[in-house]
């Protein structure tokens, strides 16, 4: 047997380049979409049902921790859309040829989700 296996695999020491972080975020941030559809299915059901309950769920808005489910799914949302971007870009076949490419592009959609990110906490709050 050849003893030529990794000895440490402890995701706590070992560093990862800037696009290992924006592809394990964008896997993240489609895993938050995908749970935040029930909610917001609920709401627009909720929205549509009766006069009353389109009131109700108004006033539900006031509350902080409802406020933060709509602005995680938002901000989910926003980082999803853009690091989707740039792998279409990628796919496409720009900046794919070097390492320092594909490093600028992960940290040019990291600045473009939280600019976006920042736009989007504004208007909630």
């Amino acid at each position: 047997m050849d003893n030529k296996r990794p000895v440490n695999l402890d995701i706590g020491t070992i560093k990862l380049p800037i696009t290992s972080y924006v592809s394990i975020l964008h896997r993240v941030s489609g895993v938050v979409m995908f749970f935040a559809v029930a909610v917001l299915l609920w709401m627009l059901e909720s929205s549509l049902a009766s006069e009353q309950s389109f009131n109700e769920l108004g006033a539900l808005f006031a509350n902080p921790v409802c406020q933060f489910v709509i602005w995680a799914t938002l901000a989910a949302l926003a980082y999803h859309l853009i690091a989707g971007i740039r792998h279409l870009i990628m796919d496409m076949g720009f900046g794919e040829d070097s390492f320092a490419a594909g490093r600028n592009s992960a940290w040019a959609a990291l600045i473009l989700a939280a600019l976006l990110i920042s736009l989007i906490t504004w208007w909630i709050l």
